[in-house]
């Protein structure tokens, strides 16, 4: 995986409904392909890694929420330390949405956050190699 600096926005989510039209509408669109996460699947969850064209690497992921969630699109943030952002988070006027410090083998530590406007992002760490 390509090395990446705390602080650079490094992920990015769509969460929706309706998985295989969101890969067919996001694949035709900008020629991205999609690949099932192992560690995800093997947990149940249908979540798809998105790989743009010519790239080894992912660069986010579709997120099939069954409609448990609201469909919705959100960008990640790497940090260095998860606890410590969310505690900053909250000292800014932010608020801390949820926090998932041990989401399954190699998966990593991430939390959803809202900026004290509203906006929701989200920050994760990542799994120890």
């Amino acid at each position: 995986m390509t090395t990446r600096t705390p602080g650079a926005l490094a992920w990015f989510e769509v969460a929706t409904s309706d998985p295989d039209g969101a890969q067919k509408f996001y694949g035709s669109l900008f020629d991205w392909t999609f690949e099932a996460d192992g560690p995800a699947a093997s947990g149940g969850m249908d979540y798809r890694n998105i790989k743009a064209s010519g790239t080894d690497e992912p660069m986010g992921g579709i997120f099939g929420t069954g409609g448990q969630v609201p469909d919705h699109a959100v960008f990640y943030i790497l940090v260095a330390d998860l606890e410590a952002t969310c505690a900053d988070a909250e000292q800014l006027g932010g608020s801390v949405v949820s926090k998932h410090l041990d989401p399954g083998p190699g998966a990593p530590a991430f939390a959803y956050l809202r900026d004290p406007s509203g906006n929701q992002f989200g920050v994760f760490t990542p799994p120890a190699a």
